[in-house]
């Protein structure tokens, strides 16, 4: 049965299922988005926040910020009729800002029909759902059986099947292959037991192929592969942009900006910079400047290297100065606050 060609055949590939969920029953992660395993689906509110929350982030990254936004806006609803400058500001620190303008928007979308569709086609037409999420809502919320492949889903299938192609080009492949997993009982709670199963047994790195449920399934574990699988194609190296920012402070004041709703750092505070967002500013007061250092940052397409330059605002051609008693560095996206670090 240890073979690629067994594993596809019906018998086999319907125990994966059972096999899963019994794991999932008395193993399953406890998180604050999910319902305890075999229980009614959690509010799709819930499922899809987290869902877009957890986009290119860790749990542990999204676990306080979800707890926050769900106690600030219990529902849709409340989230829709949000201030953009207090959604935004509580999202800070969490990257990838586009995300936090596509879920106002999709909020007050489904708060304008009345909740949330409760198909992957009808849901992968609001803002910021794409194919992943749309079934990740669709199976968890909604008990349709989807197919969910983030990941951690994509180790798990290419190791179960020994599939060899590097990623990213493999990807189609392993969709295929666990949409023929997917079960039609309980299709939700499955979902996430995969997602448990990559995350916490089946990991990058040293997987616990003897705590696994699948391990006599598992192709990449007969062949001695588990560890290597699945591939990656060999990256590129990563651009290096530079780029200047201007904090202009006194005891009293501290100039800001609202950055362009869309693009880098989208629709956030920020210090008034230039060069590395493809921008051209001159400097926003007419200083004295004195430069300060450089910090680093790394987006997902480049490296930055921000050099800070520090003076009075006197002059300001441009932003707004705010007083300082109502300048809260917590709202800042990570790159700023590195620039305020920098200068205290």
């Amino acid at each position: 049965m240890n073979n690629r060609a067994n594993l596809r055949e019906t018998p086999v590939r319907a125990s994966v299922a059972p096999r899963l969920l019994g794991w999932y029953d008395r193993h399953a992660r406890v998180l604050p988005w999910r319902a305890p395993p075999g229980s009614p689906p959690m509010d799709p509110y819930r499922v899809w926040l987290s869902e877009v929350m957890l986009q290119q982030t860790t749990v542990a990254a999204v676990r306080g910020y979800f707890e926050r936004f769900t106690t600030l806006w219990p529902d849709v609803q409340a989230l829709a009729a949000a201030e953009d400058t207090q959604v935004m500001g509580e999202w800070a620190g969490l990257g990838y800002y586009a995300r936090a303008r596509n879920l106002l928007a999709c909020a007050r979308q489904v708060a304008a029909m009345g909740g949330f569709p409760d198909t992957r086609q009808a849901l992968a037409a609001l803002p910021g759902i794409g194919p992943y999420t749309s079934a990740a809502i669709a199976a968890i919320a909604f008990d349709r059986a989807e197919t969910v492949v983030d990941g951690n889903v994509e180790r798990v299938v290419a190791r179960l099947f020994a599939v060899k192609t590097p990623m990213p080009a493999a990807k189609p492949e392993l969709v295929a292959l666990a949409e023929t997993l997917t079960p039609d009982r309980r299709p939700g709670d499955f979902a996430q037991a995969m997602m448990d199963l990559g995350a916490t047994i089946c990991t990058p790195r040293n997987p616990a192929c003897a705590l696994c449920p699948l391990n006599d399934l598992c192709h990449a574990r007969a062949l001695g592969l588990a560890a290597e699988l699945p591939r990656k194609s060999p990256k590129p190296p990563r651009p290096l942009r530079l780029g200047t920012a201007w904090l202009a402070l006194d005891a009293g004041h501290v100039l800001v900006e609202r950055r362009p709703a869309k693009g880098l750092l989208g629709g956030t505070l920020a210090f008034p910079s230039t060069g590395w967002d493809g921008t051209e500013h001159p400097p926003p007061a007419a200083g004295p400047w004195r430069e300060l250092g450089e910090v680093r940052h790394i987006f997902t397409h480049f490296e930055l290297h921000l050099t800070v330059l520090a003076g009075p605002p006197q002059g300001i051609n441009r932003g707004l100065l705010l007083p300082r008693a109502d300048f809260d560095p917590t709202t800042l996206p990570g790159l700023m606050r590195k620039v305020w670090a920098l200068a205290r």
